[in-house]
């Protein structure tokens, strides 16, 4: 069977040694079923698994010749085998190698993912339960709006990820299918039976209805489903660049011993892991949009997807898979400076209360734009001078007469704002 490769060696599933392994071993597998069939001799499939082999660079030089990959592979597997090769890919064509394989291929490799993602989504909830308790201000347009819980905007990722792993699944699953179905895909010269057989040695179910190829609604799910996922380490990695930003400096990714931030600038310490992630996510949002291109192809078949994929699999799924190793880099060892997020909630001197301020006064009977006016009067004037919101508020004379002092300093109670976290650790199922 496939050999089952670490999710270290997503560059392995993509090797031409790899590849052509499971070419051999579809090969095979058919020729078993056949033979099961009574159209092999089942002499010729045993000589065949003891002779049949193949060398890479031997299949290059026959491909140099005939321009095409499976007649060279073919040619190669019969010099080592003698007479009974005659009855290897016995009522086949080279697609039904080629999808079996690359179906293969791209479970391998949405194995190696799921596992990363799986991983990465474990090491966010831990942190996530271990800052729950944690203040910030949340921040809408950029600005300051309400305060949050770093925990809590962790949480939110860990949800997102969670999705993540559940569309994976689904892709995996989509993905994985057998086409032995011949020529345009009537199984005139081999019988469904093979293809059922050679889709159950692999893990895959048998495609049934094809063209001469698996059509390419499957992949192209695959592949937007691996966009979807870069787009969340890139919302992450974002994040993180924002946070590490000099003037927020809430948290950053690890800047480890001996590294340089800057040629010029001994002093810079750049957020370049998040960055990077930020950067392959364009790549692999494009790859997404080839394989959607591929779903139209001419009548049972041409080849114009063909080139497309022998780039945009490997290179989505590496890139994915770097992608998630270095997010994991990041969170492993993430800085997470609580004291400045405390100071940084502090900047606009409990301006984030203006909507509870807003609420107390439609309370007390005044009309929402009669309340807005009032605070958002005082909240300008404490953005143009500093001053203390509830100084500013209880000095002035209309809302005094709505509020006391005591009422405005009940108002001015952070947890209460943050009382609600616990709903969603709850609900998540993220517990300490």
């Amino acid at each position: 069977m496939i050999k089952r490769y670490s999710p270290a060696e997503m560059s392995a599933v993509w090797s031409e040694e790899n590849k052509f392994r499971i070419w051999l071993e579809v090969e095979i597998a058919a020729m078993e079923s056949q033979a099961e069939l009574g159209r092999v001799p089942l002499e010729a499939v045993q000589e065949v698994k003891a002779k049949a082999k193949f060398d890479v660079d031997r299949i290059e030089e026959i491909e140099r010749t005939v321009k095409h990959d499976v007649i060279a592979f073919l040619t190669n597997v019969s010099e080592n085998v003698g007479p009974a090769a005659r009855f290897v890919h016995l009522g086949m064509t080279s697609s039904d190698v080629l999808d079996t394989a690359s179906a293969i291929q791209l479970k391998q490799a949405g194995e190696i993912i799921l596992k990363d993602i799986t991983d990465l989504q474990k090491m966010i909830g831990e942190l996530s339960v271990k800052y729950k308790d944690t203040p910030m201000i949340g921040r809408t347009h950029g600005i300051h709006a309400e305060p949050v819980t770093f925990g809590l905007k962790l949480a939110i990722w860990f949800d997102e990820l969670g999705r993540d792993v559940s569309r994976l699944k689904s892709a995996n699953e989509e993905i994985s299918v057998a086409k032995i179905s011949g020529a345009v895909g009537t199984y005139s010269h081999i019988s469904p039976e093979v293809e059922k057989y050679v889709a159950a040695k692999f893990g895959l179910k048998p495609s049934i209805a094809s063209t001469q190829v698996i059509q390419r609604d499957r992949h192209a799910q695959f592949m937007t489903t691996l966009a979807v996922i870069a787009g969340t380490l890139e919302k992450m990695a974002l994040e993180v660049r924002h946070l590490q930003r000099t003037e927020v400096l809430e948290a950053e990714e690890p800047f480890t011993r001996g590294q340089k931030g800057s040629s010029a600038m001994p002093h810079k310490r750049n957020p370049v892991n998040a960055e990077r992630i930020c950067g392959m996510a364009r790549l692999v949002r494009s790859y997404a949009m080839s394989a959607l291109e591929n779903q139209a192809l001419w009548h049972e078949r041409d080849i114009s997807h063909s080139s497309v994929e022998r780039v945009i699999f490997p290179d989505a799924t590496l890139g994915l898979d770097f992608m998630l190793k270095e997010s994991q880099k990041i969170f492993k060892s993430f800085v997470v400076y609580p004291e400045k997020m405390q100071k940084n909630l502090d900047i606009t001197h409990g301006l984030f209360f203006s909507e509870d301020v807003l609420l107390k006064l439609i309370g007390k009977g005044l009309s929402r734009e009669q309340a807005y006016a009032l605070v958002q009067r005082n909240a300008m004037h404490c953005w143009e001078t500093g001053e203390d919101f509830l100084t500013a508020l209880a000095n002035d004379h209309e809302v005094a007469e709505k509020l006391t002092r005591q009422e405005l300093e009940e108002v001015f109670d952070l947890s209460a704002l943050l009382r609600n976290v616990n709903y969603v650790y709850k609900t998540l199922g993220l517990k300490e």
